[in-house]
């Protein structure tokens, strides 16, 4: 194991150094949240599929394709099909509004009345968001290291977390590139041939395992249906999403190099299913399908490249991990805790916004580390947070893009109403289940409409204000950190 134990050692050493180099080019607010709103193509598509394809993508993947064959792709697909469609319809959009959260665009849209709610609600997501992917150390550090779970979550939450004070979306950008290269080649380059050699090849696979391991629709239309609602929506409206879209160079950046980042995502949900079926091959009786990744990797693998697919599935975790992490941490800052105190940005009060951000990152990041110990059915939390977003925040930002007779009075219900039915149902029908987050969107919708409909129109200033921001004629407010913003590097 010294190969591999060298191969990770430098890939975390490398991602400590990206969060140091990041650290040097993020010197104002715009830099040190959206990486200076300046990224190319290339670069953007990278760290657009680094985010979205992350521990459930990648050891969650396989562990579906164990358990349903080459229909447990589904999950991933759905995500790359959410991706998609944000960026090739909304995208362009979203970037042009020059804002750093969510709930700004709320505010915009409506004139000022959604922000504190949206955010909380915003901030649950992507705190629980973090707190599942830090968890999801524990599981690969076992197996590289043979450490307990308290020690993994620490040790990998210690490096994401550091990374990401030093330098915010900058550092993170970077690293995010790093590990979608190194997922690129370790999941799809390395461990899908060889898992399929080592299965016999699809021939010896198809007659190993039952028909329905290659039925495209074996998981169940329902479970497909709820995948659509819960994680093709919400790549639609999630902080972490948005606040990468926030970060293209331009309307064409936003555009077509997510729908790349969003064609990748299909391809590596095939790959995790083929890897996932490979592995009822060859193990046909793990205790759990999650365990199908880690030990297929471990015994399957040579020296060298099972350190470099180790790596790739710490790369998946980690990318996920810092850009929730950073997303709760904007959100905490400016849609609940700025609001709040009731500060002011103009005249100098909020001097150093880079070190504001920066410090609310760091207290997340201990935040999420000591949840993630502390908790114990990360499903079930995660499955609360989508649930939540979808159900509360769904209606308003859709119907705010696409429907200008929806009102502030409107969004607001929706939020509330949506947000508790989801609670409500949940207790009833159990968390797990799918008919919360089904009820509790349909019921976010009829209150939106009606509420909506029975209240004055948004004011014509405030639509005529946000139709600009939507066009791209007016320019984003400046920032009150010291000294120029730096030129176009």
């Amino acid at each position: 194991m010294a190969v591999d134990y060298t191969v990770i050692v430098v890939y975390l050493a490398g991602m400590l150094a990206m969060g140091w180099w990041g650290m040097r080019r993020a010197k104002s607010k715009s830099d040190f949240l959206v990486a200076g709103r300046r990224l190319g193509p290339a670069m953007y598509s990278g760290t657009m599929a680094a985010i979205v394809l992350g521990g459930a993508s990648t050891i969650g993947g396989v562990g579906l394709g164990y358990q349903y064959g080459l229909s447990g792709a589904w999950m991933v697909v759905t995500i790359g099909l959410g991706l998609l469609a944000l960026s090739l319809f909304f995208s362009a959009r979203i970037a042009r509004l020059k804002v750093y959260t969510v709930s700004e665009m709320l505010d915009l849209r409506y004139g000022g009345k959604a922000g504190v709610i949206s955010g909380l609600v915003m901030w649950a997501y992507t705190l629980m968001l973090a707190v599942t992917s830090t968890i999801a150390y524990a599981t690969i550090f076992d197996v590289l290291f043979d450490v307990n779970r308290t020690l993994a979550i620490i040790l990998g939450g210690t490096i994401v977390v550091a990374y990401s004070t030093l330098g915010g979306m900058w550092s993170i950008t970077l690293t995010d590139m790093v590990q979608f290269v190194v997922k690129t080649i370790g999941v799809l380059l390395l461990l899908l041939p060889i898992a399929v050699v080592k299965a016999g090849g699809f021939a010896e696979m198809k007659a190993q395992l039952p028909t329905s391991y290659f039925d495209p629709l074996g998981v169940g239309g329902e479970t497909i249906f709820t995948y659509v609602l819960i994680y093709t929506f919400g790549m639609l409206i999630g902080q972490d999403i948005w606040q990468r879209v926030f970060t293209a160079g331009s309307d064409r950046t936003a555009k077509w190099g997510g729908t790349v980042a969003g064609t990748y995502c299909l391809v590596y949900a095939v790959a995790g299913a083929v890897i996932g079926t490979a592995a009822k091959v060859l193990y046909p009786k793990l205790g759990s399908p999650d365990d199908a990744f880690a030990t297929i990797v471990k015994d399957e693998l040579p020296v060298g490249v099972r350190g470099l697919v180790l790596a790739a599935a710490l790369a998946a975790v980690m990318s996920t991990s810092s850009g929730a992490l950073i997303a709760c941490a904007t959100v905490a800052n400016n849609d609940i805790w700025s609001r709040l105190r009731g500060v002011m940005r103009k005249n100098g009060e909020e001097h150093d916004e880079v070190k504001g951000n920066r410090a609310f990152i760091l207290v997340m990041g201990v935040a999420v580390i000591v949840t993630a110990i502390a908790l114990n059915n990360v499903v079930e939390a995660l499955t609360v947070a989508y649930n939540l977003l979808v159900g509360g925040l769904l209606v308003p930002i859709l119907g705010g893009l696409l429907w200008k007779r929806g009102t502030a009075q409107g969004a607001l219900a929706a939020v509330a109403v949506g947000g508790l039915a989801v609670v409500g149902l949940m207790a009833g029908y159990g968390i797990l289940a799918n008919e919360p987050v089904y009820y509790g969107l349909l019921a976010s919708l009829a209150v939106y409409v009606v509420v909506s409909l029975a209240t004055r129109p948004t004011d014509a200033a405030v639509l005529a204000a946000w139709r600009d921001r939507l066009a791209g004629r007016t320019p984003e407010a400046p920032e009150s950190a010291p000294g120029p913003v730096p030129a176009h590097q």
